[in-house]
């Protein structure tokens, strides 16, 4: 049923087994249905180009390699080897990078973490909910709670 499974992770995320947690879930779709695993983190960009005069003509490039390093590492700690698995690094807004990454790899299904949403987000929004009220494709929300001493997955 799916062929094509994208992760989008957080590497800010201060709570690691949310990210983790989502992974894992995506490993063992692939597994039951032999898809590839694409694994996405999203940088931001500088903005406008006033705010990028500020800072080295060189710095996106390295943001984008130090993201790379950080997502090869992630995903060789955590990501079996048996199972196929691409790095994607991109840079932009967060769910627009996801969708259009989702769009550029024809995926089936974009398995994303989410948290219990903060107040902001209630009045705004959250890249989760964008990216479930506009991807093409399916979206799983691996949602994690926390309670006390006790995690509670969904």
């Amino acid at each position: 049923m799916y062929q094509r499974i994208l992760v989008p992770v957080d590497l800010q995320e201060e709570d690691e087994r949310l990210r983790n947690h989502a992974l894992q879930n995506a490993v063992e779709l692939c597994r039951f249905y032999n898809a590839r695993l694409y694994v996405l983190t999203v940088v931001p960009d500088l903005g406008m180009p006033m705010v990028g005069d500020y800072f080295p003509q060189d710095i996106s490039s390295h943001i984008i390699r130090e993201a790379e390093n950080l997502l090869h590492d992630q995903v060789t700690r955590h990501l079996p080897e048996d199972i196929d698995i691409q790095h994607i690094v991109a840079q932009g807004k967060v769910y627009r990078r996801i969708l259009k990454t989702a769009g550029q790899i024809n995926a089936d299904l974009i398995v994303i973490p989410a948290h219990r949403p903060t107040l902001t987000e209630y009045f705004i929004g959250s890249n989760t909910s964008r990216v479930v009220r506009y991807a093409s494709c399916s979206v799983l929300v691996v949602r994690l709670e926390i309670d006390s001493d006790i995690v509670c997955v969904r």
